[in-house]
């Protein structure tokens, strides 16, 4: 017996944490070897290495709002803290915290938009449903609208 004669297990879908922590480091939700991103926010049609197909994702606003949300809680935290501590001239605050502000959200949309993707994939939403390499003949005609009861295409009778 050789290990081609043996049974292959199925892939078996990526835990939530594990995804999101794969999409944040821009790497395959499934996989974690291809990349996520083929520009800076556009996500690749499919996974280079597994053959994933990333194209039905719909992260849509969540990224921005989470990234606003996070920078708007670290800076606002930081502004607070350097105005009761010390005291800072305006025009230094006035041209330092918006380029703070910039910076860490441009520096964190990708990650986010990336944990989003993998926790659209974790949770088998908007098409991530299937597995790569894994074809069901119950998905598919499901997919063709096949039902199996009846005549197809006559409706009910």
């Amino acid at each position: 017996m050789t290990a081609s004669d043996l049974p292959q297990a199925a892939p078996a879908r990526t835990g939530l944490v594990k995804a999101m922590a794969r999409g944040f480091l821009g790497r395959c939700p499934h996989c974690g070897e291809g990349r996520i991103f083929g520009r800076f926010l556009k996500v690749s049609p499919a996974c280079d290495a597994c053959g994933l197909e990333l194209h039905h994702h719909r992260a849509d606003d969540l990224p921005p709002y989470l990234v606003i949300f996070i920078v708007a809680h670290i800076v606002g935290y930081l502004i607070l803290e350097l105005e009761m501590s010390y005291d800072v001239p305006l025009w230094f605050q006035l041209g330092f915290w918006p380029l703070v502000t910039l910076g860490l959200a441009l520096a964190l949309l990708q990650p986010v938009k990336g944990a989003v993707v993998g926790l659209q994939y974790a949770l088998g939403m908007h098409g991530f449903g299937g597995l790569p390499g894994v074809r069901s003949a119950a998905g598919e005609d499901a997919r063709l609208g096949n039902s199996g009861h009846g005549s197809a295409g006559l409706g009910r009778a």
